[in-house]
This record gives structure tokens, sequence and C-alpha cells, in this order.
């Protein structure tokens, strides 16, 4: 095969989007989102991984974690990975690790990005689906599952456990 036949094959494939995220939480429990500008409902801190240019689903969780809270935390486990479908977009590959416990005092040292957030505040998990739209809640809800039983990353399919 030829470099120009491997392009063109390459070109061919199918593409998917990924995107990954940091699931902090306070000493009560409490989990925390970030309200964006761009779209409607909440969030958690993440965003695109920039593949691209080489980055790695924890190391896109990191910096746009460092970004958009104005916290360089090192991501831990991989809680939950979601296949989410979509219209008019190709699907999405959704990482999401664990930021922890934060102290008072982290949480104190929180600052949004302007660009893209609106505001940030801290839910119980009861309250995850009403918040955060979609896939997203259900996605969290199993990542908060996974931090609590200790059996490790979830998968799932549009934010529902895979296999039935």
């Amino acid at each position: 095969m030829t470099t120009t036949d491997y392009a063109t094959y390459i070109a061919g494939l199918p593409r998917v989007l990924a995107a990954a995220a940091v699931l902090f939480r306070d000493a009560a429990g409490r989990v925390l989102i970030v309200e964006p500008n761009y779209r409607e409902g909440w969030a958690l801190p993440g965003g695109t991984i920039e593949s691209d240019e080489g980055e790695t689903p924890r190391g896109a969780a990191r910096r746009e974690t460092a970004e958009e809270i104005g916290l360089d935390v090192e991501p831990g486990a991989l809680l939950a990975v979601d296949w989410v479908l979509g219209v008019g977009r190709p699907p999405i590959v959704a990482y999401v690790y664990d930021g922890g416990v934060l102290s008072e005092e982290r949480l104190g040292a929180i600052r949004l990005q302007e660009e893209e957030l609106l505001s940030w505040k801290l839910i119980e998990p009861a309250e995850v689906t009403g918040h955060l739209l979609g896939a997203l809640g259900p996605r969290v809800l199993a990542a908060l599952h996974a931090v609590g039983s200790g059996r490790g990353p979830a998968e799932l399919e549009n934010g529902r456990p895979a296999g039935g």
C-alpha cells in the first residue's frame, strides 16, 4: 500500500468526537457542576479532546479543568466511558475521571473561564439528572456509583449500561 493509498483509506474511515471531564465532589458528597454560556443545561468541568494535536483523554480532562475552573488537578481513576449517538454529528466518546473531594480552600480557589462559563455550583446526587441533560445525567450517576463501589469504570451507551 502506498502512502497515498493509506491516506485515502484513513480519510474514508468513520469519525467520532471525543470529550473528557472530571467529577469533583465536596466533603458532603455534592457534585461540582458548571454552567456553559454556549448551550442549555449544566456540565462537569471538561471538554473536547484535541486528538489532532496528540492530546489524550486524561490530558484533555486536566487541561480543560485548569482552563475552565482554574484548578490544575491530575485526574484520578477513569470512572466512566460513554458512547453517545447524536443527530447531525458523529458519535461522541465521553470519558469521566475522578477529581476527588475538594476542600473548602480548593473550592474557594475556583476561577471561572468567563469566555465559556457563567457560574458553578455544588448539587446533591439526587439533583444530577435535573441539571445535567441528556446522557450526561445518567453518565454522572454511573460515575458516582463507580466511585462508591470501587468496581472500576462504567461502560455506557447513551448514558446507560452497555450490553443491556
